[in-house]
C-alpha cells in the first residue's frame, strides 16, 4: 500500500505517470483475460496402461467394462436418431444446397417419417423386419442416403453400401454375395448399370430398384421388360405411407451394416458390423473429447467423405446422437470450399490428402523470403500456445496470417479429426497452429468399425496415433520373421473390444485369418509402444500399404501385371502412406530393350538408353497399357519410373535366395532415385 501511495504521488512527470499506469493496466488485463489452456484428461506421459495378457488400455478408461454406449437411451443407430430428434426438439437435421444457393434443411421428424414410409414400402414389397434382410444403397452422399439407411434400421434390416470406386465387377460381386434383391440408387446412370448386369445374367436375384432422382419412362419400361420394378423414391414413400407398418427397432447386437472393404487382392470382403459396434466406437470418441468438445444441436458437420466408409458413418453417429446437423456437399469435391463457406461447419472430418493440399497451397503462396519468414514465425508463435493447451482464433497471428485459411473452412470449425491414412508431422503442426481448434489423429480399420486409437486432448506431439479408445484394448504380438517382438514393445497390432466386427459375410476362411479364437482382430499393421503410452505405426506385416487417400496397394500384384510388358525384365513398385501416387524402378530386358529403343530412333549402351527421356516415357506408356489391360485401377498405376541397367540379384542383396524382392532393401537402395521421382510428380 505504501508503494502504491508513493508511486501515485511521486514527482514523475504526468505523461510518464500515465504511460506507466497504462502499461500496468494493460498487463493486468492481459493476465486476467489470458486464454486458459486445455487441461488434458490424462497424464500425457502415461496415456495407456498395461492390463492382463500383455495388452494395453487407454488411461482414460477407468471402468473395467469397455464402452458400449455413451447415452443410456442411444444403444442402437435407430435409438441414436430418436435421441437426436428429442434433444434437438425436432431441429434441422440434413442439409443440402444447389449451386450459389443457401443450405436447405430437413428436420429430424421429416427424416424419421420418410424413413418409416420407405421402410414400410420395403415390407410391403416382401421384406421382413429382420437382420437377415439386406438392402443395397448405391449413391453419392446426400440426405436420401441417410433416409434409406435409417429406413433399414427402423425395421431391423441391414444396409449394404455399394460404391463404384472398387470397379464394376465389385458391384456384381456384392449384389450376389449379399443376396440383394433391392437397391436404392441416386440416378439413372447407376440404375442402368444395375439393369445391364441383370440383363447379362450377372445379378439374377435383383428385383427392385428405387431411384432418388427423376427418371424417364423408357428406363422404367426397360426394367419392366426384364422383370425388374423401378420406383421413384417419392412413389416408394407414398406407397409405404399408404401401407404403413409400425417400426420394429433392432437390438444392440443385431447386424446393422455390411461394409465391403477394398482389401488388397481378389474380391472385396463384407465386414459385418452390429449396432453395438458403431455406437461403441462413437461413444468412445465422445468419451475421449468430452472435456473439450461435446456436440450440441448448434453443431454442424459437413459430409463429403464417402458414406460407404466407416469413418464417415461414425462421425455422423456422433452428430445425430446429440441432435446436431449434417450438411452435404454438392457432390463435386472441387466445390467443397464453396460448400464449407456456405455451411460454416463446426465438425470437420478429413483425410490427409485434403490437408496436404491446404498445406501445400499455403506454402506455395509464401513466395518471397519475407512472406516465408512471417508464415514460419506465425506458425512458431501460435504453436507455442498450442503446447500450453491454448487454442484460439483471435491472436494477432490469426488476424495477420491465418484468418484466410480459417475462412476457407467456413471460419467456425471447433474440432477436426483426420484418419484413413497417416499425416506428416509438419502438416499436423501447421494445422494445429493455424486453425485454432483441436486437431485429432485417429487410427483403425473397417474391421474395428473405424477407430481403435485416438490422440488425447492437450497432446500436441506428433509421430503417433494416440492411445487405445475406451471401447477396445490393443496388444502387440510377435512377428518373428520380421524381427518384431512384443517384449521390445513392437509387433502386429491386435484389437479386442465392443467395436470389433463379427466377421466377413459368408467367408469363414477370411474371418479366421482376421479374428483369432480369443476374439483378437489381427490388423496386419506393425506398431510400437512409445514411452508415453501412445502407439506408433512403423511397418506392415504383409507387402501391403495405404496411399495418402486411404487406398490399399498390393505392389506384388501390380508388378506381376507390369512384368508382361515386353521390354521389361524386373519391376519394383514403391508407394508411401504420405504420398497419393506410386512410382517404380524398372530393369529393362537386355535382349529386347535395344530393339525397343531402336524403333524410337535411339541407340546406345544399356546405361545410355536407361538415361534417355524418350525411352523412359515409352517404357512408362507400355507399362500403363499393360496395367489397363491387366485391370489395374488408376490409383494402382505408377506415375513415374526410374530405369536401372543392372538386374536385381541375390549377389547385390536385392533378391532373397528364393528370388523374391527384398522390398525394404530395394527402398533403401533406390532412395535417392525415388525421392527424385516424387519431386517431379505434383500431388493431387
Amino acid at each position: 500500500m505504501i508503494f502504491i501511495f508513493n508511486f501515485l504521488f511521486s514527482p514523475l512527470p504526468t505523461p510518464a505517470l500515465i504511460g506507466l499506469l497504462t502499461l500496468g493496466a494493460t498487463v493486468f488485463l492481459w493476465l486476467i483475460n489470458k486464454p486458459k489452456g486445455v487441461v488434458p484428461p490424462v497424464d500425457l506421459n502415461k496415456q495407456s496402461v498395461g492390463i492382463q495378457g500383455g495388452a494395453r488400455r487407454g488411461a482414460l478408461q477407468k471402468e473395467p467394462q469397455l464402452l458400449s454406449y455413451f447415452y443410456d437411451d442411444a444403444r442402437t443407430i435407430y435409438e441414436v436418431f430418436q435421441r437426436g430428434l428429442r434433444v434437438s426438439d425436432n431441429g434441422p437435421c440434413l442439409g443440402f444446397r444447389k449451386p450459389k444457393q443457401s443450405y436447405r434443411w430437413l428436420s429430424y421428424k421429416q427424416v424419421a417419417d420418410r424413413a418409416e414410409y420407405l421402410g414400410s414400402c420395403l415390407l410391403h414389397k416382401g421384406y421382413k423386419p429382420s437382420p437377415d434382410q439386406f438392402v443395397g444403397i448405391f449413391a453419392q452422399n446426400r440426405p436420401e442416403w441417410i433416409i434409406s439407411e435409417l429406413a433399414c434400421y427402423t425395421y431391423s434390416m441391414v444396409a449394404v453400401p455399394l460404391y463404384d470406386t472398387l470397379g464394376p465387377e465389385a458391384i456384381i460381386y456384392i449384389v450376389n454375395k449379399a443376396d440383394i434383391a433391392t437397391v436404392i440408387c441416386d440416378n439413372s446412370q447407376k440404375a442402368t448399370i444395375l439393369l445391364e448386369n441383370f440383363e447379362k445374367g450377372l445379378t439374377p436375384g435383383l428385383k427392385l430398384i428405387i431411384l432418388m432422382d427423376p427418371f424417364d419412362e423408357e428406363l422404367k419400361a426397360r426394367g419392366k421388360k426384364l422383370g425388374i420394378e423401378l420406383l421413384s423414391l417419392p412413389d416408394a414413400e407414398l406407397l409405404g405411407k399408404e401401407n404403413f407398418k409400425k417400426p420394429v427397432p433392432p437390438k444392440p447386437k443385431d447386424l446393422c451394416l455390411i461394409c465391403f472393404t477394398s482389401g488388397t487382392t481378389g474380391n472385396p470382403k463384407g465386414a459385418m458390423l452390429t449396432h453395438e459396434n458403431i455406437v461403441a466406437n462413437s461413444a468412445a470418441f465422445i468419451h475421449c473429447v468430452e472435456n473439450t468438445f461435446i456436440p450440441s444441436p448448434n453443431d454442424v458437420s459437413i459430409s463429403y467423405l464417402p458414406l460407404a466408409h466407416m469413418f464417415e458413418r461414425v462421425v455422423q453417429t456422433v452428430v445425430y446422437c446429440c441432435g446436431a446437423k449434417v450438411g452435404f456437399f454438392q457432390g463435386d469435391i472441387r466445390l467443397l470450399t464453396e460448400d464449407m463457406k456456405a455451411l460454416k461447419p463446426t465438425v470437420f472430418p478429413v483425410v490427409p490428402r485434403l490437408l496436404n493440399r491446404v498445406y501445400d497451397k499455403v506454402q506455395s503462396e509464401a513466395k518471397t523470403p519475407l512472406k516465408k519468414f512471417l508464415l514460419n514465425l506465425a506458425i512458431s508463435r501460435k504453436f507455442s500456445e498450442v503446447k500450453q493447451g491454448i487454442l484460439r482464433r483471435d491472436s494477432i497471428w490469426d488476424k495477420l496470417i491465418f484468418n484466410k485459411i480459417q475462412e476457407t473452412l467456413g471460419g467456425n470449425v471447433r474440432i477436426m479429426v483426420t484418419g484413413a491414412a497417416p499425416i506428416s508431422s509438419p502438416v499436423l503442426v501447421f494445422l494445429r497452429a493455424a486453425l485454432g481448434c483441436p486437431v485429432f489423429e485417429a487410427y483403425g480399420q473397417t474391421e474395428c468399425t473405424a477407430g481403435c486409437t485416438f490422440s488425447s486432448p492437450g497432446d500436441w506431439t506428433t509421430g503417433h496415433v494416440g492411445a487405445p479408445l475406451g471401447c477396445n484394448d490393443v496388444k502387440l504380438v510377435d512377428v518373428v520373421d520380421m524381427n518384431y517382438f512384443s517384449v521390445n514393445g513392437e509387433g502386429e497390432i491386435c484389437i479386442k473390444g465392443t467395436n470389433v466386427f463379427k466377421g466377413y459375410l459368408k467367408d469363414p476362411e477370411k474371418t479366421a485369418e482376421a479374428l483369432d479364437s480369443d476374439g483378437w482382430l489381427h490388423t496386419g499393421d506393425i506398431g510400437r509402444w512409445l514411452p508415453n503410452g501412445t502407439l506408433k505405426i512403423i511397418d506392415r506385416k504383409k507387402n501391403i500399404f495405404k496411399l495418402a487417400q486411404g487406398e490399399y496397394i498390393a505392389p506384388e500384384k501390380i508388378e506381376n501385371v507390369y512384368i508382361r510388358s515386353g521390354p521389361v525384365a524386373q519391376v519394383f513398385v514403391h508407394g508411401e502412406s504420405l504420398r497419393s501416387t506410386l512410382v517404380g524402378v524398372v530393369v529393362p530386358d537386355a535382349d529386347v530393350f535395344p530393339g525397343f529403343a531402336a524403333k524410337l530412333g535411339v541407340k546406345g549402351s544399356m546405361e545410355q538408353l536407361c538415361q534417355n527421356s524418350v525411352v523412359k516415357k515409352a517404357i512408362l506408356n507400355d507399362l500403363l497399357k499393360a496395367g489397363r489391360e491387366g485391370g489395374l485401377k488408376s490409383f494402382e498405376q505408377v506415375k513415374s519410373i526410374h530405369l536401372h541397367p543392372e538386374a536385381f540379384s541375390i549377389e547385390n542383396g536385392l533378391l532373397t535366395p528364393t528370388l523374391k524382392a527384398k522390398r525394404t532393401e530395394l527402398s533403401k537402395y533406390f532412395k535417392s532415385q525415388i525421392d527424385d521421382l516424387y519431386s517431379t510428380i505434383p500431388e493431387v
